[in-house]
């Protein structure tokens, strides 16, 4: 028996901009305002990549792709506090050494929801409306 693998696809943001709203419940099924974890590749070796955590911003509302997750890759390195593409959310339970954590702006993950592995998180409301400025203010989202 061969195991499916669930591959995300990078998306520019502005290219799948879609209404944002706050809908989090650890129900099983990943909502927005929920921080949930799936396999991502490196975007400089993509047969490579780790498990990472990645917050969910909506779902695809085409009829053929509906299982769709979009997600925005989160990352605790320091290195992109500097850096415009990305913006800092702060600690949370979602990364087990506390470590502050950035959000990826400008690269929207697609992830088949049969390839999240699990919930993370729920996103406090005040942080997740930060992204949600920037996202409507940056790429067209409503």
């Amino acid at each position: 028996m061969t195991t499916r693998r669930f591959e995300p696809r990078l998306r520019p943001t502005a290219d799948v901009a879609r209404t944002i709203s706050y809908t989090p419940d650890l129900d099983g099924d990943a909502d927005p305002g929920e921080i949930v974890w799936t396999w991502v590749a490196y975007e400089d070796d993509p047969d490579q990549g780790k498990d990472r955590p990645v917050l969910v911003v909506g779902r695809d509302a085409n009829a053929e792709t509906a299982d769709d997750v979009l997600g925005l890759m989160l990352s605790s390195k320091d290195h992109h506090r500097d850096d415009a593409n990305w913006l800092a959310i702060g600690t949370g339970t979602w990364d087990s050494q506390n470590r502050p954590s950035f959000v990826r702006l400008d690269r929207v993950l697609v992830v088949d929801a049969d390839g999240i592995r699990r919930e993370g998180a729920i996103l406090d409301r005040k942080r997740f409306d930060a992204i949600a400025v920037e996202l409507r203010a940056r790429y067209g989202w409503r």
